[in-house]
């Protein structure tokens, strides 16, 4: 079997109503916070979404999405439910549109900064995916960690399905990434120190929390308390907490803070941390800056900052640093 298009195969697609202004799959599906999705076509993008491959493509008013079953599965069309996954994995019950419009309306910043980047929405991520991706996104850049997470897929996580050369795998469970050769199999993989960090944090929801409901039901639990929480893992720190709340636990006020957010309000806000000799994130700074930018974007702070961020990676002046200089500057800092 192999990689579908919408022209090769249109009566294997089906269709969500969905204007591009509501979505981008190229800003919101290569912008750091999935990495899982490839563009193995032009404009088709696929990628594993609750144990299934899918390509997604859209046009100016429609997504359009295909899905591969295993192997020996059945062929044809995604049904009513499980178009609905990835209903829910967009979050495409939430109006861009009024958000874009409340958040220009109180800055001017974003206000001209989005006219070019319309369409940059917050993806609903399994918790464990996102947890273990964005343990590997310590002091780390986009490509690397997609490598990371690819070869953790490949070696822990089920296999799903081939499409041409490209095997497909699912996520590893806790049980998996919790096994007593993890660690030193996933240094062998170039994980480096977050190997320990991968293992160590499998080991310690399964032993010490009681497995994948303490995870999950931090979804309900107020935002402090969730990120509280998961700062109790080993190898999450500040930053990493807030992006498994924002991209998995319904935290949209959630403001991760990296090296990209600090300048952004550094150069666009002249904000300044109220400790001077602050030169850089760290836990208090980053609760501060979050409270800056929850007072001025509101309770979806975390999906307005998320516009800024992807349109800071697409910056032409990233283009013409030295690449020692970009490589720094492109890390997702913990």
């Amino acid at each position: 079997m192999g990689h579908r298009t919408l022209a090769s195969f249109p009566a294997l697609w089906a269709s969500i109503p969905c204007p591009r202004s509501e979505l981008r799959l190229d800003l919101v599906l290569a912008s750091g916070q999935s990495f899982r999705w490839r563009e193995q076509d032009p404009a088709h993008w696929t990628g594993v979404l609750a144990n299934r491959v899918w390509t997604l493509t859209q046009t100016e008013e429609k997504l359009y999405c295909t899905v591969y079953r295993d192997d020996n599965g059945w062929v044809g069309r995604p049904t009513p439910e499980e178009l609905k996954t990835v209903h829910q994995y967009f979050q495409l019950d939430v109006s861009l549109a009024q958000l874009y419009h409340h958040w220009s309306s109180a800055d001017p910043h974003f206000q001209e900064v989005s006219q070019k980047f319309q369409g940059v929405r917050l993806l609903q991520q399994d918790p464990i995916e996102c947890l273990f991706s964005f343990i590997c996104s310590s002091n780390n850049n986009i490509a690397r960690i997609t490598g990371m997470v690819e070869r953790l897929c490949q070696a822990f996580g089920p296999r799903l399905i081939q499409l041409d050369d490209v095997t497909y795998h699912g996520f590893p469970s806790l049980q998996a990434l919790a096994g007593p050769e993890v660690e030193a199999q996933l240094r062998k993989l170039g994980l480096g120190y977050r190997a320990r960090y991968v293992s160590a944090s499998a080991r310690a929801i399964l032993e010490e929390q009681g497995g994948l409901p303490w995870l999950q039901q931090l979804r309900k639990a107020p935002y402090e308390e969730a990120h509280k929480a998961l700062c109790t893992l080993p190898g999450v720190g500040t930053k990493v907490a807030d992006c498994i709340c924002l991209m998995a636990l319904d935290k949209p006020q959630a403001v991760p803070v990296d090296v990209h957010v600090w300048q952004i309000a550094q150069r666009d806000y002249s904000w300044h941390p109220s400790t001077s000799q602050a030169k850089g994130p760290s836990p208090q700074t980053n609760k501060e800056l979050g409270n800056f930018f929850r007072s001025l974007w509101g309770p979806y702070a975390g999906w307005a900052q998320a516009v800024l961020f992807s349109a800071d990676l697409r910056q032409p002046h990233r283009a013409q640093e030295p690449s020692a200089k970009r490589r720094r500057s492109t890390d997702l800092e913990s």
